[in-house]
């Protein structure tokens, strides 16, 4: 369904990663992980469409990204460290916008206990501006849990979320990658209860020549 071919990127004369070449198939979750800098905010602005600014090729269900674009932006959710909600619009009335981006169809019920799941009940019609980062962030994670998108990436989601909403936040992972969804998601939180299905790379920091492969696979060796 995603796959990455020799994909590299470079960025202020330094090289985040290169000759970067991974297969994501329905019910797979890749989990990147690496040190601050080491490009894995990067690599998912690249892999959400978000940034043009790499080599190689990303494909989507088989063919280049540039021929699929619209597919692939209705297909998928991308949570980045920013919540994206809008300041004065309601929780319920930001679920319902951000739905219509990807051309779904939300009942007040559905969003409703979506939020309840997230702890904002009591919130649902205060406007967003009005709620902490942290709560924007939980609005953003609500819709996650009700979208129909096949391809989540996330960016940092377990960021700021107390020990409930860490188990809330992986039950919903399992569910979407035991219903052929996939996951792709950067995060020091250790996946406990989905651990055996979890794919991992490792990108590595690198201030060396232009030229040099710099990631890892699960066993940390590099490739």
């Amino acid at each position: 369904m995603l796959k990455l071919v020799k994909l590299g990127c470079e960025r202020d004369n330094r090289l985040l990663f290169t000759d970067l070449s991974i297969e994501l198939l329905p019910g797979q979750l890749l989990q990147i992980e690496g040190a601050n800098g080491s490009g894995k905010t990067t690599l998912l602005r690249v892999l959400a469409g978000l940034s043009s600014d790499y080599l190689g090729d990303i494909c989507w269900r088989g063919e280049k990204l540039s021929g699929v674009y619209a597919d692939f932006r209705l297909s998928t959710f991308y949570f980045g460290h920013k919540p994206a909600v809008k300041h004065e619009l309601t929780p319920i009335e930001n679920m319902h916008w951000r739905a219509g981006l990807r051309n779904e169809v939300r009942s007040e019920q559905q969003i409703r206990k979506a939020l309840d799941q997230v702890d904002l009940a009591g919130f649902e019609e205060v406007p967003c501006g009005h709620l902490s980062a942290g709560q924007q962030r939980r609005v953003a994670l609500a819709d996650l849990s009700v979208t129909e998108a096949r391809l989540w990436i996330l960016d940092e989601p377990f960021t700021a979320i107390d020990v409930h909403g860490v188990a809330w936040l992986e039950s919903v992972l399992l569910r979407h990658i035991n219903d052929d969804g996939m996951v792709v998601i950067t995060s020091h939180q250790r996946l406990r209860d989905i651990s055996g299905q979890v794919r991992k790379i490792r990108l590595e920091s690198f201030s060396g020549p232009v030229g040099s492969d710099h990631f890892a696979d699960d066993e940390g060796a590099f490739l």
